[in-house]
């Protein structure tokens, strides 16, 4: 089912249609949702890679980790970054958010840590209040790895709370909206903690996805009975486990719906059998 997500966004969009968006959704008590994030970029970096996606590059938008630490997350994924400026730019909303290193840089105040990630890997957005001018670098550093002619790339943003601490709903969708309506951008995920925000925001931008995966912690039966992947004694050494719900939506307007379970185990994700199967139930939106 994972393979599934993955495959939407490596497929991309049809010609005068939006960009397929996915929406990885979980809340802040539950520490999977990142780790789903990681896997797809993995899996989509891998295919950029083999040449096996519409896209030719990827722009990942970093609120809330370094440059860096996306670089050895790819490394460690057995991704060859040998070659990462060809095909990969990081959009630095981490570093310096509202520019205040950078006042202080002048000042004398403070050291400049960009030699952390090669410049020509990312690049410091030094004010995130700015959607404008957000959306703006985004489309340079894609257009910068694909050119300016009908070669597609895919967007990553890792923290849809962090937009939200500094733009209204309204912005914030608007800018997700503008990116899958780019002709040259081929596909676009997030990353939402959903129970840090009303529900019509939340609401707001499931709208705007085509694909909406929720993560939840798998926790024990009231009974004290425990999943079926419990059962296993490896599972005992296990990072954690829970389960993936995905919403696709198609084309007509109705809706998919898959449930499984999935298991952490060492940074790497194993699912199980679709343990609640809702493939035959076609829902109308």
């Amino acid at each position: 089912m994972a393979e599934s997500m993955c495959r939407t966004l490596r497929d991309g969009s049809l010609e005068g249609e939006q960009a397929p968006a996915l929406t990885i959704k979980d809340i802040t008590a539950s520490p999977f949702g990142f780790h789903v994030f990681s896997h797809v970029l993995s899996q989509l970096s891998s295919f950029i890679l083999a040449s096996k996606s519409q896209s030719r590059g990827i722009v990942i938008v970093a609120f809330s980790r370094s440059p860096s630490f996306y670089v050895d997350l790819l490394k460690r994924r057995g991704i060859d970054v040998n070659s990462s400026h060809k095909w990969i730019q990081i959009l630095d909303c981490y570093s310096d958010p509202l520019g205040w290193k950078y006042q202080l840089m002048g000042s004398g105040n403070c050291m400049d840590v960009s030699h952390e990630t090669p410049s020509n890997l990312s690049r410091v957005c030094k004010d995130v209040k700015d959607l404008d001018k957000l959306y703006s670098m985004i489309l340079e550093l894609g257009k910068g790895l694909v050119g300016q002619g009908k070669d597609r790339f895919s967007v990553a943003i890792d923290s849809i709370n962090e937009m939200l601490r500094h733009a209204s709903t309204p912005t914030v969708a608007g800018l997700l909206s503008n990116l899958r309506s780019h002709e040259q951008i081929s596909s676009i995920f997030w990353l939402l903690h959903s129970d840090l925000h009303e529900v019509k925001v939340t609401s707001a931008l499931e709208y705007l996805s085509s694909v909406v995966a929720s993560v939840e912690p798998l926790h024990q039966t009231a009974s004290g009975k425990r999943g079926d992947l419990e059962n296993l004694s490896l599972l005992e050494q296990n990072i954690g486990k829970g389960k993936l719900q995905v919403r696709f939506k198609r084309r007509n307007g109705r809706v998919r719906v898959v449930v499984s379970l999935f298991l952490l185990f060492s940074h790497s994700f194993f699912f199980g059998r679709v343990w609640w199967d809702l493939l035959p139930l076609i829902m109308k939106r």
